[in-house]
């Protein structure tokens, strides 16, 4: 097994894999911010994963040099998924707009503009709230976090075309699982609710998720989570 004191600065092939802590992670992503161009890196895996956990210490870490922009601020309104017919499956692939989000990903590659103003899933609401995350032209690493980075299909495949990096987080899906049973619960949902939605349109999402893994660049096994410290 590669270890990340071994691959930090060193190339590696798509699909490999590699287990480090969630500081190490963080120096590779530091590399990256360094590089001298706007970089796109993309942080997958199945829900519950640690995706935001991950994407969020990088951020704080890296401070002005990186920010964070989410798939999940792509989630179709509540009232358009009632619409369809798709608000009990919503997280599925298709209760996304995945070519807005791909528009706003070749926007920050290509940073041509002053700012971008990225949207925000806010978790208490259920909704996304536009406009609400800015992403100056100076911020060399854009890390954007979500579940189908590497989905083959419309409109995600055009958004991969512009993330120059997909890390895949590789949980075991029992922790992963009591990480989603214990979001919900924190969300509100009463704890028979939130266990079947973790083992039922949870899972079935995690399973079209997983079936992208070789696909990453990386593939990667956090072994503890401890927080890095801002730069100063």
């Amino acid at each position: 097994m590669t270890t990340a004191e071994d691959q930090t600065h060193a190339p590696y092939r798509r699909g490999e894999r590699l287990t480090c802590t969630l500081e190490e992670l963080v120096e590779r992503a530091r590399s990256l911010a360094a590089g001298g161009n706007r970089f796109v890196l993309g942080i997958t895996g199945a829900p519950g994963a640690g995706k935001s956990t991950a994407a969020l210490a990088i951020v704080k870490a890296l401070g002005d040099q990186a920010a964070l922009v989410g798939m999940d601020a792509f989630h179709l309104a509540n009232g358009v998924l009632a619409g369809h017919g798709s608000l009990d499956r919503k997280g599925a692939p298709d209760t996304f707009d995945s070519w807005g989000y791909a528009h706003l990903l070749w926007r920050l590659k290509s940073n041509r503009e002053p700012v971008v103003y990225a949207p925000v899933f806010d978790r208490s609401l259920e909704e996304s709230i536009g406009c609400a995350v800015p992403v100056g032209c100076d911020v060399p690493l854009v890390i954007t976090e979500g579940n189908y980075l590497l989905l083959d299909a419309e409109g995600w495949r055009e958004g991969r075309e512009v993330i120059d990096q997909v890390w895949y987080l590789d949980t075991g899906n029992d922790e992963r699982q009591r990480r989603l049973i214990r979001r919900h619960e924190a969300f509100g949902k009463p704890a028979a609710e939130a266990e079947a939605w973790a083992l039922g349109s949870d899972q079935r999402n995690a399973d079209i998720v997983e079936s992208t893994l070789e696909r990453a660049d990386l593939i990667i096994n956090l072994t503890g989570i401890h927080r890095p410290q801002p730069s100063a």
